[in-house]
């Protein structure tokens, strides 16, 4: 009998098979291949024969509670235009469906984090990051739920502020650490967020020998390069310019996030200490 799988799980193959990652004997081209193929890689994965289906004969058919949760996950990742209905011209409607040109740019990444709901993001920030702030979370949650309400530019706006959030929170610790205090007591001086910045890199510059080799890795790209984007897509988003953010750029910025929420909670930790 066919075991029970989580959402996450189900949710996992599909864009395992999705990206090529996993073969499959049916090509991915309408709502049932794509479940049968679900079912043939876990039956796989878990050296299980295969079960007679309804639908293909000799294929692993999926419990009745992961078939559920595949109609979940199938409809889920058409709402954040991973799939799209029709696949191709003969072809337009439902069940046949496709990867879409901004889905197939996320699952070329297989680096990416994925997540579909406030819940599941928030999972993923503490699993990654333990000792995130809770103010930071909740700003980050509400990035999230604007995102999928289809509010972008509110979503954008709220991750700008829990990116600023964490950086100010390095700066408290610093600022409350005799060892580091009168060093840094520049960036602290400065009245907005930019130059606190900006100070603060030029000092940390000077000091990067006195760093530990872990923190010095990527701090360039995870720091001072993810932080410049957020916040110029969170400037352009909260002020009246005119320049739209898609939802594929949307989704990218609370991804990475989470690589500048692991770094600066490293540097957090390195400047707490004694």
């Amino acid at each position: 009998m066919p075991q029970d799988h989580s959402y996450e799980e189900i949710r996992s193959v599909v864009l395992d098979i999705l990206a090529g990652r996993e073969r499959v004997s049916y090509e991915p081209s309408q709502y049932t291949n794509i479940e049968t193929g679900v079912g043939e890689v876990f039956g796989r994965r878990e050296g299980q024969s295969t079960q007679t289906s309804s639908i293909f004969g000799g294929e692993r058919r999926l419990s009745a509670h992961d078939a559920d949760l595949f109609m979940e996950v199938f409809w889920d990742l058409f709402r954040q235009s991973i799939l799209t209905l029709g696949h191709d011209r003969a072809n337009k409607e439902f069940p046949f469906c496709r990867v879409s040109h901004v889905g197939k740019r996320i699952l070329e990444n297989q680096q990416v984090y994925f997540f579909h709901d406030v819940s599941t993001y928030e999972s993923l920030i503490k699993t990654q990051i333990p000792s995130i702030d809770d103010t930071t979370m909740l700003y980050l949650k509400e990035s999230m739920q604007a995102f999928r309400s289809g509010c972008i530019l509110s979503s954008t706006v709220m991750l700008g502020i829990a990116t600023e959030h964490t950086f100010l929170l390095l700066l408290e610790k610093i600022d409350g650490n005799p060892k580091y205090q009168a060093t840094y007591a520049a960036a602290q001086k400065e009245r907005s967020i930019l130059p606190k910045i900006n100070k603060f890199r030029t000092i940390l510059d000077k000091h990067l020998a006195s760093l530990p080799s872990d923190l010095k890795e990527d701090l360039d790209t995870q720091f001072a390069g993810i932080q410049s984007v957020i916040r110029t897509f969170r400037n352009n988003s909260g002020h009246p310019t005119g320049k739209i953010i898609d939802r594929e750029q949307a989704y990218v910025l609370l991804n990475l996030f989470i690589p500048y929420g692991k770094k600066m909670y490293q540097l957090i930790d390195h400047f707490g200490k004694p």
